[in-house]
């Protein structure tokens, strides 16, 4: 079994919730793996494709826009996926967040975000969810995503609701064996 990890918009396979989750997996003996992906989804979702094709069963764990794309792949690899306060809409997601350029948070560059990316999201919904496969983190103080929509679209979906919380899900680690169990039976 591995572990892929994706994280959000503008982050890398080196932000603070991938880290806690590489040491927290590489004590426990289990793959992990968390790539710093292009912005750009087309290359993402190839990245993560080809990565997931070369690991023997391969779940996900995605962070926003991870928990988007995280979302697709279980769907193609009918594998299992943790999606922490997804985008699963992520195109009205970035289309309302996201004006010309965006910054990389590991390095504080920046690139430019445009209607061609938007309409490459398009590609990658989802249309029957297997919500048995799917674990949802959802934390009520995110600021950018609402976490009625994932509720809405995934009600029979495993899911853990918490009162205030951010977008980067405050103290995830307190989950981190309910989602290894989730994941790795």
């Amino acid at each position: 079994m591995s572990i892929i990890y994706i994280h959000g918009f503008g982050s890398s396979g080196l932000g603070v919730k991938a880290n806690l989750f590489r040491q927290y997996f590489n004590q426990k003996g289990v793959q992990f793996l968390a790539p710093s992906l292009s912005y750009v989804p087309q290359l993402a979702i190839q990245t993560l494709t080809e990565l997931a094709k070369c690991c023997k069963n391969p779940v996900f764990i995605g962070s926003s826009l991870g928990g988007f794309y995280a979302l697709y792949l279980a769907d193609r690899f009918d594998s299992k996926a943790v999606l922490i306060n997804p985008a699963l809409y992520a195109e009205s997601t970035l289309r309302r967040h996201i004006k010309g350029y965006a910054t990389n948070f590991y390095d504080l560059s920046r690139f430019e975000w445009n209607d061609s990316h938007l309409a490459m999201l398009k590609e990658y919904k989802v249309a029957k969810p297997k919500e048995e496969n799917l674990m949802l983190l959802l934390q009520k103080g995110d600021d950018i995503i609402d976490y009625k929509e994932a509720l809405a679209l995934l009600p029979n979906a495993k899911a853990v609701v918490e009162e205030g919380g951010s977008h980067s899900f405050d103290g995830i680690e307190r989950y981190f064996e309910e989602i290894s169990t989730f994941l790795l039976v």
